[in-house]
């Protein structure tokens, strides 16, 4: 059996997780998410917690039994604690600016590149070089982070673009001298 999936998800005070069908809505003081699950397994709260159990044995069904209580565990965090990523800025000259609910950043081109606001998320700029992208959806969350990130990755030789807060950019030395080649 699926060791995460056979864990039942703690459903904290203040959250609400309603089945119906194959569709999970999970309600809770930072908001409401719903989700539709496949046939492969059944979901019940039973004593203030969420067991996701599956309902044969085929390969795929093991496979997605652990899939639907990792779903269903973000989708509780999410609602009472929230997600975010924070993203850093690096280089001379890089910068953001708050437009509106969405973003403009200054990497480096000859234009600036916007941002825009994206339906339950939203952003926070604590200093000019510094993103903080906050939501309940943990899936949400990460593609948005990600896809500020793919504006202007990190480059191995001076580090420049934008890297999450955590991320190790591994540099590399450059060209060698010149007259010990000739």
């Amino acid at each position: 059996m699926s060791r995460i999936g056979r864990i039942p998800v703690p459903v904290p005070p203040g959250v609400t997780v309603t089945v119906a069908g194959g569709a999970v809505t999970v309600a809770g003081p930072k908001g409401s998410l719903r989700r539709t699950f496949e046939n492969r397994v059944r979901l019940e709260v039973v004593d203030g917690r969420c067991v996701v159990t599956r309902r044969d044995d085929e390969r795929r069904t093991r496979a997605y039994h652990g899939l639907a209580r990792a779903l269903v565990n973000n989708m509780v965090t999410g609602v009472s604690q929230g997600y975010s990523k924070t993203l850093k800025i690096v280089g001379v000259g890089y910068r953001v600016l708050p437009r509106g609910r969405g973003l403009e950043l200054q990497v480096g081109f000859s234009h600036t590149v916007p941002i825009p606001a994206t339906e339950g998320i939203d952003f926070e700029v604590p200093d000019a070089t510094t993103i903080v992208v906050k939501g309940i959806d943990k899936e949400l969350v990460g593609q948005v982070a990600a896809d500020i990130r793919s504006v202007r990755p990190p480059e191995p030789y001076k580090g420049k673009g934008i890297r999450y807060v955590d991320e190790y950019v591994r540099r590399k030395s450059g060209k060698a001298a010149g007259a010990a080649a000739r």
